[in-house]
């Protein structure tokens, strides 16, 4: 076999002849030699460019999860924060309601250990074993929860305990039912002016200008506005706990059989009529329907 290689080899073609199989073989190893080389430089070549790939798609999947991590990272820093703001909220909440407590027990002169505000509320028991360290968010914002609805359920106590005492003071007779004038006759035995004969003065006298304001010692409704014998012109008030008062001798009457009359309203103007001597008024405290001593009641300042 001949082989013939056309080059321009010192200007001559080359030829080679094979005609031994020992020349066939390295012929043939050569030729395979190369063919090998050409099948391994392909396949590193599409392992090389596979590869590239590969790792550009691993890297944009890293770049996705660092996204994914800094997104999370913001939402959970914006949820801390909110849950941040909440809780300071509600403990300002608690720190105002506090104060607020510990003002009203002073103002109303309660006991301030019955109504402590400025300790937390008293709570106990045995403690839980937990192997997770974690912050309970959750059960401190419940925490909170519980103490500002302990300091509400005391506020609400206290504002009921507050409200009972304005109302007993309100309806309890207290002071003078003029706003100008003096003292003209007290309770008990006395002369009386017209028989002259020693009688019962179940009431106290205030004498004044006529036509001066006469008020309410105490709120209540009206049970009698009219003439009444002996009274003259008689206003008539239940207060409640038994209590009433009564005011006669007067020469206008401001109110009406079921009027609500608070605490120092004008409900009368002073006169003279019925069984008087001049203008005043004649006042009366009244328990369970009993006249009483007003003096004491007279006495009383508010508080």
């Amino acid at each position: 076999m001949n082989i013939i290689f056309v080059g321009k080899f010192r200007g001559k073609p080359l030829r080679c002849q094979l005609d031994g199989p020992r020349q066939l073989f390295v012929c043939a190893f050569i030729i395979s030699f190369f063919g090998v080389m050409l099948l391994a430089s392909g396949y590193w070549y599409g392992n090389s460019h596979a590869t590239v790939t590969e790792l550009v798609a691993l890297q944009h999947d890293i770049s996705k999860q660092k996204d994914l991590i800094v997104e999370a990272r913001q939402s959970a820093e914006s949820e801390l924060d909110a849950l941040a703001s909440r809780m300071g909220k509600m403990q300002a909440n608690v720190i105002r309601l506090n104060a607020l407590g510990q003002r009203l027990i002073k103002v109303a002169k309660l006991d301030a250990k019955e109504f402590d505000f400025r300790n937390a509320p008293a709570y106990g028991g045995p403690k839980e074993i937990d192997n997770v360290v974690s912050i309970d968010f959750d059960g401190m914002i419940a925490k909170l929860d519980e103490q500002l609805s302990s300091r509400e359920q005391q506020l609400t106590v206290l504002e009921n305990v507050i409200m009972n005492r304005q109302l007993r003071n309100a309806s309890t007779p207290r002071g003078r039912p003029i706003i100008k004038g003096w003292t003209s006759s007290y309770y008990g035995k006395r002369t009386d002016p017209f028989s002259g004969k020693l009688a019962m003065h179940k009431g106290m006298d205030f004498a004044g200008k006529e036509g001066s304001g006469i008020i309410s010692v105490a709120s209540g409704v009206v049970t009698w506005a009219g003439d009444r014998y002996g009274y003259g012109q008689l206003i008539e008030i239940n207060h409640g706990n038994g209590y009433s008062t009564r005011y006669g001798h007067n020469a206008e009457i401001l109110v009406e059989v079921g009027d609500s009359v608070e605490k120092g309203q004008v409900i009368s103007y002073m006169g003279s009529t019925g069984r008087s001597t001049g203008p005043h008024v004649h006042f009366e405290v009244l328990k369970k329907d009993r006249q009483i001593n007003p003096a004491k009641f007279v006495a009383m300042q508010d508080k």
